[in-house]
């Protein structure tokens, strides 16, 4: 892999992970546009090592308080921290269990662009019927189990794990800021445990030629990321999600259409 290539990705990552548009998705269109090899799914788990050291560092006021009130006992500290642990178990599960389907036939352009557009009428309709009036702090274990369960629909690429869990959160009733700051804490354990389970399988690769690309794309996710954190919660304090419902329909039909006519095939760039 080219450094151009890693960077591209990179930035790819940071920008659409915390937006409701995909990561994967982009990351898996994007090569088949260019004409380059697809990163593949290890790959692809790895560079979000960087979006995970910013949501890291960006909450670490709230993870502290969330971890150190746990540890000293404190209910609603505790009940926030099961809260991310329980929500976090149905995509591990269900990763576990799909992974050689994830890593390969869900990689089609069709399935892909059929997720992008799926996610983008069920999040408008979670924005429609969602009453947007519960904060962060009146999540329950079983909002977390629900919400984790809406979090494990990322797993079909396309579907974008920021965007199925706030839709989710919407339909509980949250408020979009606290959906998508509950989205992102969320996010940890699962990024986490996918990268740490896809370094060890690939681990010959990953120490070889493949090393460098990835330290350099986890380092344009990191900085682009954490913008994109930052960017999405003060949007959300005024803004609907109408504007990247309406980017996920523009482009599953582009991508279609590009398959259906043959500029494109279904699995372009994939070995």
């Amino acid at each position: 892999m080219e450094l151009i290539q890693a960077i591209v990705y990179g930035i790819i990552q940071g920008l659409t992970e915390f937006l409701p548009i995909s990561s994967s998705a982009h990351l898996r269109i994007a090569p088949a546009l260019l004409g380059w090899s697809d990163p593949g799914a290890a790959f692809t788990a790895n560079i979000q090592l960087g979006t995970l050291l910013a949501v890291l560092i960006y909450f670490r006021g709230d993870l502290a308080k969330i971890g150190g009130g746990a540890l000293r006992g404190e209910p609603q500290e505790r009940k926030m921290a099961m809260g991310i642990l329980i929500g976090s178990i149905p995509i591990i599960i269900l990763g576990f269990l799909f992974k050689n389907q994830i890593e390969t036939n869900l990689r089609s352009l069709y399935v892909i662009s059929g997720m992008l557009i799926f996610m983008a009428l069920v999040l408008g309709f979670a924005e429609k019927i969602g009453k947007k009036s519960r904060s962060f702090e009146t999540l329950t274990t079983k909002d977390a189990l629900g919400i984790g369960l809406w979090q494990a629909a990322a797993l079909i690429p396309g579907a974008s794990r920021s965007g199925s869990t706030i839709a989710g959160a919407l339909f509980l009733g949250l408020d979009r800021e606290s959906a998508a700051r509950y989205s992102f804490l969320l996010s940890i354990p699962s990024i986490f445990l996918a990268a740490a389970y896809t370094a060890f399988k690939h681990r010959t690769e990953f120490s070889g030629p493949l090393l460098t690309p990835l330290l350099v794309a986890n380092a344009f996710s990191f900085v682009v990321g954490y913008a994109c954190i930052a960017f999405l919660l003060n949007f959300l304090k005024k803004n609907s999600n109408a504007v990247f419902i309406g980017y996920r329909i523009v482009l599953g039909l582009a991508i279609i259409a590009l398959v259906a006519s043959g500029r494109l095939t279904e699995f372009a760039g994939m070995p």
